[in-house]
């Protein structure tokens, strides 16, 4: 299922490609992609200790973020974050699509909730199989995110998940 919509909101496009999302902007959505996945990311390495792929693409998105590598990269590192969610349990793959999604926020902005959903999706799947209510797990992380999201960016960030929460799963509905 695709997490980006088929029409694309100019808001959360660059201006440098049509839209009216700031480089500062989007370099905040990026942050906070960033902090929903390293929320999650300990499902990942305590399953995964000796595969650094989905903390090494959080390194490279905060790169992104500094200027210090190219959209390019950080958008090909997407790919091998993902990579390291193959054939894993729900809360360790989730995670590591967290990641990839992250990093690919330098791509294509709008992939921030997909960072967020994916976090979300792994709280839950964690939930479950320790035996815990998914659904509380799912509203913690949730209004977790919430906190975090930029101020000058929450409007922006809460319609959006309104839009888009049923291509996400519903993970983001009240």
């Amino acid at each position: 299922m695709p997490i980006l919509p088929t029409v694309r909101d100019p808001r959360l496009i660059t201006v440098r490609r049509g839209g009216t999302l700031t480089d500062d902007h989007h370099r905040q959505l990026a942050r906070w992609a960033v902090e929903c996945t390293e929320h999650v990311l300990p499902l990942f390495e305590e399953a995964r200790p000796d595969d650094t792929r989905p903390r090494d693409a959080l390194d490279v998105a905060r790169a992104w973020i500094r200027g210090e590598v190219p959209m390019k990269t950080a958008h090909s590192t997407a790919f091998v974050a993902n990579a390291a969610g193959r054939d894993q349990p729900a809360p360790v793959k989730y995670a590591a699509l967290a990641a990839g999604q992250a990093v690919a926020v330098a791509h294509v902005a709008a992939h921030d909730l997909g960072a967020a959903a994916y976090a979300i999706r792994a709280a839950v799947a964690d939930a479950a199989a320790r035996g815990e209510d998914p659904e509380a797990a799912r509203l913690a992380e949730r209004d977790w995110q919430r906190e975090r999201i930029p101020a000058e960016l929450r409007e922006l960030v809460l319609d959006d998940q309104r839009r888009r929460s049923a291509i996400c799963w519903d993970v983001f509905d009240d």
